[in-house]
């Protein structure tokens, strides 16, 4: 694998950190902010929006420009969106902070996927989007719990101090890893943007885009909600939170990492297996959570799963999409962050439903269910592996 693709990863481990850290940081943060819960985690959804909207925005504009002096330029406005968040008292303001955060998130993490995509072999792509990917799931396992361990012992605001610092070694990293030839003067010509935007018209690459945001709308609602889960449904220490996140962060990237050896040639028995294994275990933990024991065990399985399902889905987005080279890693970045927006809200919902505190997991439950009963019907599309990706609907 090409160093490039680490240089890569390393920056995206900064941004993971971002979008995930709210897991540990919402109830201080709605304290001090003076608002409750569930509109707290509303900074969730905005962060997924802004990336929703700023992936296929910003990989159109840049299609054009060198990447690597645009993926320095999206993180220097992400660390500039962070410094202001750590220093506002307004919620508003702290909401348009992480709707800009998430643009340049967005800009960056579609030109990252196309990037490490041309730096490998058309085979590989899988491979690639893993070591990518791996950046997210050492976020889960070190950035997070560290940020809700600052948050804990000084505040959460020194969290967000934190992400903007470690922007600083990931733009260094790109300065030097990432290669001349994968400036855009020195690659080949992209197709025109109508032909890149009609692609969405094929109905592999619009169902595996739905069913990447149905799987990861479960998996960012439980997480969102998973500080009180642990706290108030299990009874457990606010110390115990990170626990919970870096046994999340382990279990990811062990299914990211198992998941990209398998998902170019064989995603069809992945997600047969791993598909309804995680439907079972958001029921498991939605029926169990108030048992410390069996809570953080399933919080590590349905890590490894949730990841492995969600990644080998990712991959397929960028083999479906491979006609629309500049703007694939934008669909599969929208298809993500879909779901990252949605499965909040649908926790929020779900969290005055009277059963007990577990409503975010039922929820999951319910998502992953639809993502399932969708798949079904299309489990051809997934047998054959890249090879399916290569044929005309």
């Amino acid at each position: 694998m090409p160093l490039a693709v680490y240089f890569l990863a390393v920056a995206v481990f900064a941004m993971g950190t971002s979008e995930f850290m709210l897991a540990g940081l919402l109830p201080d943060l709605a304290a001090d902010i003076h608002v409750d819960l569930g509109a707290a985690g509303l900074l969730t959804s905005a962060f997924a929006v802004g990336m929703v909207v700023g992936a296929p925005l910003t990989a159109a504009l840049a299609r054009t420009w060198p990447q690597r002096s645009s993926l320095l330029a999206f993180i220097a406005v992400f660390a500039a969106a962070h410094v202001l968040g750590a220093v506002t008292d307004d919620f508003a303001a702290l909401l348009a902070t992480r709707v800009i955060a998430a643009v340049a998130n967005a800009g960056f993490l579609a030109l990252a996927l196309t990037a490490a995509a041309g730096l490998v072999a058309p085979d590989r792509k899988g491979r690639a989007l893993a070591v990518l990917l791996s950046g997210t799931t050492v976020a889960t396992v070190v950035g997070v719990p560290g940020g809700a361990l600052l948050s804990a012992l000084l505040d959460w605001r020194a969290t967000f101090w934190a992400v903007a610092l470690l922007c600083l070694p990931a733009a260094l990293g790109i300065l030097r890893g990432v290669p001349a030839r994968v400036e855009a003067s020195e690659t080949p010509a992209a197709p025109a943007l109508a032909a890149e935007l009609a692609q969405l018209r094929r109905p592999r690459l619009l169902l595996v885009m739905f069913l990447g945001a149905l799987v990861n709308a479960a998996t960012f609602g439980v997480l969102t909600y998973l500080h009180p889960i642990v706290t108030d449904v299990a009874g457990l220490e606010e110390l115990w939170v990170p626990v919970a996140l870096v046994l999340f962060g382990i279990g990811s990237y062990a299914g990211v990492t198992a998941a990209g050896r398998l998902s170019d040639h064989r995603p069809g028995p992945v997600i047969a297996v791993a598909g309804p294994l995680l439907l079972a275990g958001w029921a498991a933990m939605g029926a169990s959570a108030a048992n410390p024991v069996a809570l953080l065990a399933l919080v590590f399985v349905q890590g490894v799963l949730a990841f492995a399902v969600g990644s080998t889905l990712i991959a397929r987005v960028l083999y479906e999409g491979a006609g629309a080279p500049t703007l694939a890693g934008a669909y599969a970045t929208a298809a993500l962050n879909v779901g990252a927006a949605a499965g909040p809200l649908a926790a929020a919902a779900a969290l005055g439903t009277g059963s007990g505190g577990t409503g975010p997991v039922w929820a999951g439950a319910v998502l992953m269910a639809a993502a399932l009963l969708t798949a079904v019907p299309f489990r051809r599309v997934f047998a054959a592996g890249r090879t399916a990706a290569m044929s005309r609907d």
